[in-house]
């Protein structure tokens, strides 16, 4: 079956690149926050506090990282050359942040049914999971664009990477509680948010930079004429966002709160921006430099029949995603297990 006169075995690698594009990037905007939230426990004023932001993100968190399950699944079905390249490179930190993510699964429900003495021990791990999980994606992030290469160059972007990664999700996360929480916690999280706000930066003009020096077809795609008119947008509307949140944190806190959804939002739309930036400068490939969505992917027939399933999966989970931010909207209240 064609479509915009493009046969399956070409279209079809086309839109499983985006569902699992789409994916990434709603599981980094999303469990993202939850991990900052998590970094930031140990910051906390008092132990109300703390409770405060774990229930923050206590009706969404297993929801968020459902994404993540989504992504490696497409990966692995529809491009299976690429998972097994991409996966076997970077097994020492997927272990990693596997291990993050158990603790903090664990950590997130024992430090509420636990006795009271082993509470602190519990919190320790929820942010210990949480940071573990958030470093070793940026150590993967960073060597992903310098192309799945192990040399010392690599490693240490990689290092900058997951300390620029971990602390643009503590923003985020900031910026999460600024939005739902109140009184002295909301204080904090604009506090917080203006002091970890770096990272983010630095993330961004790490890869930036980085990127079009590990290829010249990348350097081409960015500084070539007209190619550089149609990347302009993207730097000049990250500027405006920057703006927007410098803007925001001048009226924050504020007894209306007028203001609390701009730094998230701002943060949302970074993100965002970084991410079109990467998948630009990468397509076609699936493995800079090595492997191309077409070279990876599976056969025709069976994209077609897995196609057919992603159509109702991915709607159903953004359903229920959607759903639950939209019944948990407003502030956060007291998480309770009864």
């Amino acid at each position: 079956m064609t479509l915009f006169g493009l046969p399956p075995a070409e279209w079809l690698p086309i839109v499983f690149a985006a569902m699992m594009g789409f994916s990434i990037l709603l599981y980094v905007i999303l469990d993202g926050y939850d991990l900052g939230v998590g970094i930031l426990t140990p910051f906390a004023a008092s132990d109300q506090d703390k409770d405060m932001m774990v229930a923050s993100i206590g009706p969404f968190w297993d929801a968020n990282e459902t994404w993540l399950v989504l992504a490696v699944g497409l990966l692995l079905v529809a491009f299976p050359a690429a998972h097994g390249l991409i996966l076997s490179t970077l097994y020492l930190p997927v272990f990693i942040m596997l291990i993050g993510l158990i603790l903090r699964g664990v950590s997130f429900e024992f430090r509420v049914k636990a006795r009271a003495k082993y509470k602190n021990l519990w919190n320790r791990l929820f942010f210990l999971g949480s940071l573990m999980t958030a470093m070793s994606q940026g150590f993967m992030l960073g060597l992903y664009v310098m192309g799945l290469q192990f040399t010392l160059v690599t490693i240490l972007f990689s290092l900058l990477c997951a300390l620029a990664l971990t602390v643009a999700y503590a923003f985020i996360g900031a910026a999460w509680l600024i939005m739902k929480g109140e009184g002295r916690l909301q204080i904090d999280a604009v506090r917080w948010a203006k002091e970890c706000i770096w990272g983010l930066v630095v993330g961004i003009a790490a890869i930036s930079l980085a990127t079009p020096m590990v290829s010249a077809r990348i350097w081409d795609k960015w500084f070539s004429f007209p190619e550089i008119l149609l990347l302009s947008p993207l730097p000049l509307l990250s500027l405006l966002l920057l703006f927007i949140l410098a803007r925001s944190f001048k009226h924050l806190p504020d007894a209306g709160d007028n203001w609390a959804w701009a730094p998230f939002v701002s943060a949302l739309g970074l993100f965002v921006l970084a991410f079109m930036g990467l998948a630009y400068s990468f397509y076609p490939y699936v493995v800079p430099e090595q492997l191309t969505i077409y070279e990876a992917a599976s056969a025709p027939e069976s994209l077609m029949i897995i196609l057919i399933g992603a159509l109702f999966v991915v709607p159903t989970i953004l359903g229920y995603t959607a759903l639950a931010y939209w019944v948990f909207r407003g502030k956060a209240q007291t998480l309770r297990y009864d």
